[in-house]
């Protein structure tokens, strides 16, 4: 099987009306850039987006771009907005056009966790007494109220890797790790954006952090020059 795609429009082609996608990234680190472009081109509607944040640092750059053509219905995060600024996303669920699912960060990255280890669910303290509780199960365990929260899962993840064999074998750079490998395993399809592809074999086994059988497909991302205003 050739995992190896030649260009990133290509590697998001199936990518339907609908769909639920799950885009790595944390802040400005890991996020796939290049994917998220090609699907912005492609006009994928209706999309329910899973992501730490939905955008909002890097103007007409970042996942907010997929606002712009309003393209995304919802969106689950842990980090929805930033403070002092309102951007797009937060402009249009203040009017009532996009759902927004709200999960603190530890839970967020469990509920994906759990989805990639085909667990259904599971009970966390985290949340109760907030919003985070609403329409939820609740029970207690250890004399400690919890939530029932589901797991997380997605019919396509985009991330973002450092290097990637042929095979699919991927590693990863610093802190762009993040959320990359939960979602890589999460998804029906995982599409992976990487710096430098190199032949089978090439990679250090102790460096790779998701195993190839979790990557469907490969494409070289392009470079960009990341500057804040």
């Amino acid at each position: 099987m050739n995992k190896i795609f030649s260009s990133p429009e290509e590697a998001v082609a199936d990518i339907t009306d609908g769909s639920t996608i799950m885009f790595g990234g944390f802040g400005v680190s890991g996020i796939p850039f290049t994917l998220t472009r090609a699907l912005y081109r492609k006009g994928t509607r209706n999309i329910t987006m899973i992501s730490n944040s939905p955008g909002g640092r890097l103007e007409d750059f970042d996942l907010s771009i997929l606002f712009e053509k309003r393209q995304v219905k919802k969106v689950i995060a842990s980090f929805p907005v930033y403070a002092g600024k309102v951007n797009i996303f937060e402009q249009q669920y203040l009017k009532g056009e996009v759902e927004l699912e709200v999960l603190p960060q530890g839970t967020f990255a469990e509920r994906i966790r759990a989805g990639g280890a085909g667990i259904l669910a599971f009970y966390t303290p985290t949340g109760v007494g907030t919003v985070v509780e609403e329409g939820k199960e609740k029970r207690f365990f250890d004399g400690k109220e919890c939530l029932l929260e589901p797991a997380l899962k997605a019919d396509f993840a985009l991330i973002k890797a450092h290097k990637a064999d042929t095979k699919g074998n991927l590693t990863y750079r610093m802190a762009a790790r993040n959320f990359n490998p939960l979602m890589a395993m999460a998804a029906k399809v995982t599409i992976a954006e990487v710096d430098e592809i190199v032949g089978a074999g090439e990679l250090d086994p102790e460096t790779i952090v998701t195993p190839a059988i979790y990557v469907d497909r490969v494409v070289k991302g392009e470079r960009y020059e990341i500057r804040f205003k």
